[in-house]
């Protein structure tokens, strides 16, 4: 095919070639392939979770019941400090979503300060779930009595609250899910700090900022299904 037909073909709709045909980087590509594969790692995990929660309906523990603490203060508010962590991620994510459009104005100072607020919020998150495991781990005060033995909190083997399926899926899970945004910190850092060294300025191209937004989009929107499938239903 000559130049002249390949150029007549680009201008009538068709792909000549050289560039894609989408208007989409392989980086973007593979980063949706990735995000699609883990979105069927989670989606097992949930279905699982509610497939076995319906077959133990009758020791399956309340999770109001359960998640009621609240930092400094002694009486029980059923799901705020989880409520509290989930609208810490969205603000996260809302501060990832004004990073990346800075980077579509090429405005390192504002990238940088958006990415920051997004790491913080991502820390804040982290140490949420810590404070929140440490709680469930070590149980109430007074704790049940489990085959003649005085239970306090939930581990793998054992749990105060109900069946013990339930504390096994709340540490995979939530775990899994920790791991994820604990990682999205580390590449959100790395990419603040090439930020701040004017690498995307010498590139003349945000693009990184907004590959790792969608993988932090991806770990809110997780969260999301998390809260509602395991905190709410």
């Amino acid at each position: 095919m000559s130049n002249t037909a390949a150029i007549h073909e680009t201008k009538t709709g068709y792909w000549g070639g050289g560039e894609s045909p989408y208007n989409v980087s392989w980086g973007k590509l593979y980063m949706w392939i990735f995000l699609l594969s883990d979105a069927f790692t989670f989606s097992s995990l949930l279905i699982a979770y509610g497939t076995l929660r319906h077959k133990f309906e009758g020791s399956w523990p309340i999770p109001g019941d359960v998640f009621h603490h609240f930092p400094f203060y002694h009486g029980e508010i059923k799901l705020a400090y989880v409520g509290l962590m989930t609208f810490i991620l969205i603000m996260s994510s809302v501060t990832m979503v004004l990073a990346v459009e800075a980077g579509h104005r090429n405005s390192r100072k504002e990238v940088m300060i958006w990415l920051f607020l997004t790491i913080i919020g991502g820390l804040m998150f982290v140490g949420s779930q810590a404070w929140e495991w440490y709680h469930f781990i070590t149980g109430s005060e007074e704790g049940k009595m489990v085959g003649g033995k005085l239970i306090h909190g939930a581990n793998l083997t054992i749990n105060e609250y109900g069946n013990p399926l339930f504390g096994d899926f709340f540490f995979f899970i939530t775990g899994f899910h920790g791991f994820h945004v604990f990682s999205g910190v580390c590449i959100n850092t790395i990419v603040f700090t090439l930020v701040a060294k004017g690498f995307n300025d010498k590139k003349k191209d945000y693009e990184l900022v907004e590959k790792v937004g969608l993988y932090w989009h991806f770990v809110d929107l997780v969260w999301v299904f998390v809260f509602t499938f395991f905190y709410l239903i």
